[in-house]
């Protein structure tokens, strides 16, 4: 079905998802795996500055294939300010898997489609109301030629700065945001320098003075970034110098983007009626990582959940469940990491203090075991005794230097 027929017939879909990012394409799939008659409207060309690191758990949950994973990594580097250097290997046979958002987005947006989504290519206007309060989704497409697409429900799924939860969920569109910025170059040989198999992590404040910068290896190409929430910091800037101390400033540029990502879920995801919120609209992009895939795909699937027993029941009241079921899974976790980030990121001491701590064999296992599961390990108590005591020897300077 073309966009010029869909506005004219007087069917309807059952849900029309606003943008076809992670968070989107999941939950346009699921839903039309479920039977329902789905629209997912994205925006053609956009790509999303991401590091592209995924974890095993959401390649078994959603079963992406080894042809979308364009490298497997088994170790991190954190370079303090003073440029020490960290590294934190994945014990066995662990790994994160590395990811291009601009082929593995349009891969999920193909399989939502092979599911039975009908897929509309332009950019979100507005939601008008019809007579009887039913939303239409209107959009403009690259032509400039408008079209509307009647719906039960909705699923904003448009991103940080969200139209639709300007619009409908206003409170969701003033959570605070880091400005990320990224290049993809051409991957160079290995050296110490740079490694296909090892994320480079850089908590230092000439790169970024409250969050971190990046050297993330994707096979035959790589992404070199940085984020920031302090208005005027040039990014960049930062990436130039950032490239250049690495040696990586010959390398050949094929492609750049910058985009605001939130750092905080939004405490409302939906408008009580039948608009339900998603992805970094929601706000679930993990404070202090700055990690998103993962959630974005977990929150599109929670979301069409949510819609789907509001479809079955004709109740809006259960499009609370997605945030509800998010923040009982994860709500910790955020706020255990938010934490992380105001403390640990404030200044260039404790940035060192930090990757110091990183050095850790407790701390390293118990982090990559969380990361790769997506859960606060509980296993050895023990080892969370130990690190607290470290820590609290770090805060108040008993550790040795």
């Amino acid at each position: 079905m073309t966009p010029e027929t869909a506005m004219h017939t007087q069917d309807r879909f059952d849900v029309v998802v606003v943008g076809g990012g992670p968070s989107g394409a999941i939950a346009a799939e699921d839903l039309a795996r479920a039977g329902r008659r789905v629209a997912l409207l994205d925006r053609a060309g956009r790509i999303k500055p991401c590091g592209g690191a995924i974890p095993p758990r959401l390649v078994r949950d959603f079963a992406i294939p080894d042809h979308i994973i364009c490298a497997r990594v088994n170790s991190a580097r954190m370079i303090a300010p003073s440029d020490k250097t960290v590294d934190m290997p994945i014990d066995g046979n662990g790994y994160v898997a590395m990811v291009d958002r601009e082929h593995f987005d349009e891969y999920l947006r193909a399989r939502a489609a092979h599911e039975g989504a009908e897929r509309f290519t332009g950019t979100f206007e507005a939601i008008e109301r019809e007579a009887d309060g039913s939303p239409v989704v209107v959009y403009e497409d690259k032509g400039g030629v408008t079209h509307r697409l009647r719906t039960r429900l909705v699923i904003g799924a448009d991103g940080a700065r969200s139209k639709v939860a300007k619009q409908e969920v206003p409170a969701a569109a003033k959570i605070p945001f880091v400005f990320a910025y990224h290049e993809i170059i051409e991957a160079p040989a290995a050296s110490d320098a740079y490694d296909p198999k090892r994320c480079d992590v850089f908590y230092q404040g000439k790169h970024s003075p409250d969050f971190y910068s990046w050297v993330f290896p994707h096979g035959t190409t790589a992404s070199i970034g940085t984020g920031s929430a302090q208005k005027g910091f040039a990014l960049r800037a930062s990436i130039a110098e950032l490239r250049k101390s690495t040696g990586l400033d010959t390398a050949r540029t094929l492609r750049h983007e910058g985009a605001p990502i939130p750092m905080k879920p939004a405490k409302r995801w939906d408008n009580g009626r039948d608009v339900l919120l998603a992805g970094d609209a929601a706000g679930v992009v993990a404070p202090a990582s700055g990690e998103g895939i993962y959630y974005a795909m977990l929150g599109g699937r929670l979301a069409a959940e949510a819609c789907e027993t509001c479809l079955a029941s004709g109740d809006a009241r259960a499009l609370k469940l997605a945030r509800k079921r998010f923040m009982k899974g994860h709500g910790t976790v955020f706020m255990v990491l938010g934490i992380m980030q105001y403390f640990w990121y404030s200044s260039e001491k404790r940035r060192e203090k930090f990757v110091k701590i990183c050095a850790d064999k407790d701390v390293q296992r118990l982090t990559w075991e969380s990361y790769m599961n997506k859960e606060l390990t509980r296993r050895d108590p023990m080892a969370h005794v130990r690190i607290f005591f470290k820590d609290l020897a770090h805060l108040f300077g008993f550790a040795r230097a």
